[in-house]
This record gives structure tokens, sequence and C-alpha cells, in this order.
């Protein structure tokens, strides 16, 4: 699956089969679900590569202080990049790594 077919599945009713928790999340983020999308991100705090996840959804939010932890957290910089140029490469990432 690439970028393209996984966006397209955000007009379902729910995400592919197979997907881990990370790309879950994002595809409950695309369809507006922020509140399942953290909750989801929340259960694998302890896993640093959700950290960059969780740094995306208190952007949205609008609470820097908390995403520049969760980017610290992910050893990442904080990002200016649009919202929806992160959450595609956050999706083409973990696609990268979705073992099915």
């Amino acid at each position: 699956m690439d970028l393209q077919e996984f966006t397209l599945t955000t007009s379902q009713n729910s995400p592919p089969a197979r997907l881990g928790p990370a790309l879950e999340a994002l595809w409950y983020l695309r369809r507006g679900d922020w509140d399942r999308a953290h909750v989801i991100v929340q259960a694998h705090e302890d896993d640093k590569s959700y950290a960059v996840i969780h740094a995306h959804l208190h952007r949205i939010e609008g609470d820097l202080a908390n995403a520049g932890y969760w980017y610290r957290r992910a050893g990442r910089k904080t990002t200016d990049a649009a919202l929806e140029e992160e959450w595609k490469a956050l999706v083409e990432h973990f696609l990268s790594e979705n073992v099915s």
C-alpha cells in the first residue's frame, strides 16, 4: 500500500485489516477523530516510534509546548512543516515499516 491508497481507505467505515497501531492512529486522525488517534498513541507512549505521532497530534491541537516534549521523546527536532505534509510523511514512514 502506498500513501495514495492509504488515503483512499479513509473514506471507508473502518481501517484496513492488518494496519499497525501507528497507521491506525494516522487513519483515524485523517477521518477527524483526534481523540481516538490520541488514545492509540497514548497506549504506546513508551515506544519512541509513536512519540512523533503524539507530537503531530499536539501540533494540531495547538499545544506546541507539549508537541515539543514529544518531538524530544522521539529524538527529532520540532518542525514547521505544514500539518498536511507532516501527516503524509508520517504515513509514508510507517507504511515503509508496516509488515502485513
